[in-house]
């Protein structure tokens, strides 16, 4: 039969009848590094040999599919491995096979397992080499992929083993458990493939795609269900009923008992996050990535030489960075002009950005950052507003002062949030000398504060971790209506972090993915690989602000930096973004699973040093600036470019493909259109796509 093209791939209809040593057909052109011309010298793909008269029909083949084989953030040539994907029908089985292209050797004899086929010790013996780069790469193999152990005598004239040739893998379609897609963005895109043992098969890195193509023809052997959790996983089952009705209960995993993190955390992530933090497990893992309504989570339409290859932003060197020492008295006085009013703003601005404040200034100094105080107020129009802010409180705090014991009783709003408040501030940092002690008069501060509060944001209320945010204020202020107003614009910040809806939570995880992803593409790929690409571990930190990660004067000074507005909007994600910089290697080099990183997060509280993360978060800030060619919607986050235009009013839970080009945004489907319901299982199309691309 005649091969076709088929997104860039050789599909074949060929069947051979083989005699050793006889190859596969070689690819019609060899792989290169990142895109570089093909040489005529790039030599041949590994040849699968075979017994006698076995039969052997390649169905798939797709050259330009690299390994890579490095835990750095730039991929050097010697780390990536070129090779060939193929779909082999063998016999009475299916296997898919990967081979380096310059390797020779009985590649069939490659297997991928952690035990010995005849269940003797996987622990290879001088004879049987393994290859051990020294490192975990950046897809974390679980397993290891080594040569079968042979008892015959080699070959004769066969070319010796090289470190390379023992990446080969071949694997039958029927030991598959599942398959992970990468995500749209700037790294190849590549997949992952689970056995039914539990390990994970070397990521393959699509530089020239044809992912799509790929499962196209694996969905010819299996079906391939979409998770109802995450639509980059797909669970394989056998073209069977019976096997998948008997499977489907493994889709369910977030729907019956097994869901109780979970559902505790879509309920309530808020105690969910702060009491079991450090329990949460797999269940945790695609809670804050549900399907957009109406949207399928299967593979998106598309034709077959769509481009697949993602690009990477250059970015330039890490500048230096050196934190300034904090704003004293005296240079908060030089700024401070006739009337009282504060003079050159943006400079003392720029310098609490740079070294934060002593700690006898953060009394004044806050009321102006947190909006209490206006920067352009005189000190007599300043006493004015105080006078007039005091008698404001009063009157919201004697609304429920007043409210009588039978009142509360048939008003079951207030009382569920006094019994929240006096619940959450009896726990608060009672570690802090000035909150310690079983009477102590601060813990009633927050109380009545806090109470107040839900009279001046009905909407809102209260919800836990808020007495987490007005306590370093009350510690710092210690004036009671002080506190309150500087609360309350410390709340118009980060109030939406706590709405029932958690879109904004989810915006925020989207893009401190969006910036990790420009900064450190394998960190991206790895916790993706790792089922933790949706940085659930973060929630926390974005939630109240590194509150619970810092000690407590360490967070006086991150808050007073964070709330100069400088350098831009989002400087919070960049501290996240630093942090996970500081661990990349911890991460990376130490193989752990979702739930050690999870885990190694929540060990970090109290052990990071804010002035190493603040210096950090602003030489990544100045890097990403310093790129000419950065993506539009990394410059939004970053402040340097208006935001588009919103398309709906939920805002995406995770950030769109990236683009350096700014592009309009895509008109609205139309009217008529038929919306498909969100379904817990989707299954992929066996022929109908490649039918309809071929007409």
């Amino acid at each position: 039969g005649l091969g076709r093209d088929y997104g860039g791939s050789r599909l074949q209809g060929d069947t051979y009848h083989l005699a050793p040593p006889t190859e596969l057909p070689r690819p019609s052109s060899s792989p290169a590094h990142f895109g570089s011309t093909p040489s005529s010298t790039t030599p041949p793909p590994a040849p699968i040999s075979s017994p006698p008269d076995a039969w052997l029909a390649v169905v798939f083949e797709k050259g330009g599919v690299y390994l890579h084989t490095s835990a750095k953030k730039h991929q050097d040539p010697d780390s990536l491995i070129a090779g060939v994907i193929r779909v082999v029908e063998k016999d009475n089985d299916v296997l898919l096979h990967w081979a380096p292209v310059e390797e020779a050797g009985d590649s069939t004899q490659i297997f991928f397992s952690k035990k010995d086929p005849s269940g003797g010790d996987s622990c290879p013996s001088e004879e049987e080499p393994t290859f051990d780069p020294g490192y975990e790469p950046d897809w974390a193999v679980i397993s290891t992929v080594r040569p079968r152990p042979r008892h015959s005598e080699p070959t004769r004239g066969a070319e010796p083993s090289s470190p390379r040739g023992s990446w080969a893998f071949s694997v039958s379609l029927g030991e598959l458990k599942s398959i992970r897609r990468s995500k749209p963005g700037l790294s190849w895109a590549y997949l992952v493939l689970v056995t039914q043992a539990g390990g994970s098969l070397p990521a393959l890195h699509f530089h020239r795609g044809g992912t799509r193509a790929l499962l196209r023809v694996l969905s010819r052997y299996l079906l391939l269900a979409s998770s109802p959790q995450d639509s980059r996983l797909y669970l394989v089952f056998p073209h069977d009923s019976s096997a998948l009705s008997n499977s489907f209960h493994h889709l369910q995993l977030f729907d019956q008992d097994s869901s109780n993190v979970v559902s505790r955390f879509l309920q309530d992530p808020y105690s969910t996050t702060f009491s079991s933090f450090s329990r949460v497990t797999n269940f945790f893992r695609g809670a804050l990535q549900p399907h957009p309504e109406g949207a399928s989570p299967d593979l998106p339409p598309a034709p077959d030489d769509e481009p697949e290859p993602g690009f990477e932003v250059e970015l330039g060197p890490r500048p230096a960075v050196e934190r300034a020492p904090p704003v004293t008295e005296e240079e908060w006085a030089r700024h401070v002009g006739p009337e009282g009013r504060l003079q050159q703003v943006p400079e003392l601005k720029a310098r609490i950005f740079s070294g934060g404040l002593s700690p006898s200034l953060r009394r004044e100094a806050w009321k102006f950052l947190l909006g209490y105080l206006s920067w352009e107020g005189s000190a007599e129009e300043h006493k004015a507003h105080v006078r007039k802010k005091t008698d404001e409180y009063f009157r919201m705090k004697l609304q429920w002062k007043s409210v009588s014991p039978e009142q509360e009783r048939r008003n079951s709003l207030l009382h569920g949030y006094r019994s929240l408040i006096e619940r959450d501030v009896s726990r608060t940092d009672r570690t802090n000398k000035f909150y310690e002690g079983p009477e102590n008069p601060g813990l009633g501060l927050l109380n009545d504060i806090l109470l107040t509060y839900c009279m001046y944001h009905f909407d809102l209320g209260y919800v836990q971790g808020m007495s987490d945010l007005l306590s370093p204020i009350l510690y710092v202020t210690q004036n009671e209506v002080d506190a309150f107003w500087c609360f309350c614009g410390f709340m118009e910040l980060v109030h939406r972090n706590f709405e029932e809806s958690q879109e904004t939570m989810k915006r925020q995880l989207g893009q401190l993915l969006l910036l990790l992803r420009v900064l450190d593409p394998p960190l991206c790929d790895f916790l993706d690989a790792q089922d933790s690409g949706s940085l659930c571990f973060c929630f926390r930190w974005l939630l109240i602000w590194f509150k619970r990660e810092f000690p407590f004067p360490d967070v006086l000074r991150l808050w007073e930096v964070l709330w100069t507005g400088l350098p831009g909007p989002n400087l919070h994600l960049l501290v996240a973004c630093a942090i996970l910089d500081m661990e990349r290697d911890t991460l990376m080099l130490s193989g752990f699973g979702s739930n050690e990183i999870l885990k190694h997060i929540n060990e970090l509280t109290m052990k990071l040093s804010v002035e190493d993360v603040l210096t950090r978060a602003e030489a990544l800030y100045r890097q990403l600036t310093a790129c000419r060619e950065l993506p539009h919607n990394v410059q939004e986050v970053l402040g340097l470019a208006p935001p588009a235009e919103p398309q709906s009013p939920s805002p995406p839970a995770s950030p769109l493909p990236l683009s350096p080009a700014r592009a309009p945004p895509a008109p609205p489907p139309p009217a008529d259109t038929v919306q498909q319901p969100d379904s817990s299982l989707e299954i992929l199309p066996e022929e109908e796509e490649e039918e309809s691309a071929d007409s």
